[in-house]
């Protein structure tokens, strides 16, 4: 299936794993990759020394294309920026605000930009700061989320803008790829499918939460704080939820709560204090599989019903 997103990003299928702080990091990247998709390593807070070895593993593992993801609104932002042209990285995708400061310098490199937008507005104004894609990402993904839709937000951004569409947010199968590519996306950013994969290299009780999950156990925390997250629901998330919603927590308590509360999930699985980022997709996924099936499995479903 070709589409001017494998063009781009020189990949034998549209399908992009997302950059999830703490989870992406090298060994899933280069396994997406070496599966024929796009792999991406998670910047979040991370020291720029250790995101550099990152990379560098990254390319001992695949002679495939990976990207790297920015958050924005993190303070080493500016730095990892550099360091993706440093170290020559084939794609960027960005989070959590406007990557306009650092456009120019990663398209002299050579680099692909492709934002990650909750809104219409915001995907005209990437394209018009010379994004070369963006990722329309619906309230249904895991970690922090907008308020539209999938279903309701690809089209309206497809409309919009001229580049590349990327659909994102409560896909795990074939069936949402097609469906991400009848509303005129042209690939799907997938994560918390690759979240049970053999190469995740997340903790196994984060694992088992994934797979164990029901269509009602996600739930959204943190909306009164300005940075809302879909969360699996555990009873530490459930106590964020009710905190904010009775008032029994403030915004200041809630931050103190949740800080470091991914790092204890992802590498240390405590369902006491850990946030279990995770999309509401996740009802459908009932095992562990490596990359290279997954991959394929989406695309080849996609296909067979796209081709009908």
């Amino acid at each position: 299936m070709k589409t001017r997103i494998t063009d781009l990003l020189g990949i034998e299928y549209p399908i992009i794993q997302g950059g999830m702080a703490w989870v992406a990091e090298h060994t899933l990247a280069a396994a997406v990759s070496n599966a024929g998709g796009a792999g991406i390593i998670a910047g979040g807070n991370a020291p720029i020394d250790y995101l550099r070895e990152q990379i560098r593993l990254c390319k001992e593992k695949t002679d495939k294309p990976f990207g790297v993801n920015v958050m924005l609104m993190s303070p080493n932002a500016a730095d990892l920026a550099q360091l993706c042209i440093d170290e020559k990285v084939a794609f960027v995708t960005t989070g959590a605000g406007n990557p306009g400061t650092y456009v120019a310098a990663w398209k002299e490199a050579g680099i692909k930009v492709i934002p990650v937008v909750p809104s219409v507005a915001l995907a005209k104004r990437m394209e018009k700061s010379g994004a070369d894609a963006v990722i329309a990402e619906g309230t249904e993904s895991g970690g922090h989320i907008g308020e539209n839709t999938t279903m309701c937000l690809v089209p309206q951004v497809v409309d919009a803008v001229s580049i590349p569409v990327i659909a994102a947010g409560g896909i795990a199968d074939g069936r949402g790829m097609a469906a991400s590519f009848m509303l005129g996306a042209e690939g799907v950013q997938i994560g918390t499918r690759f979240l049970a994969s053999e190469e995740c290299q997340i903790h196994p009780v984060f694992k088992d939460l994934v797979i164990k999950a029901k269509d009602t156990d996600s739930v959204v925390t943190g909306r009164y704080t300005g940075h809302p997250c879909r969360n699996v629901k555990t009873k530490f998330a459930k106590k964020l939820a009710n905190g904010e919603k009775d008032g029994t927590l403030s915004p200041e308590e809630f931050e103190n709560l949740t800080v470091g509360a991914l790092r204890r999930a992802v590498v240390e699985g405590d369902l006491e204090s850990g946030s279990f980022l995770c999309g509401a997709i996740a009802g459908m996924i009932n095992d562990i599989k490596p990359c290279a099936d997954i991959v394929k499995e989406i695309n080849d479903g996609a296909e067979k019903l796209l081709c009908k």
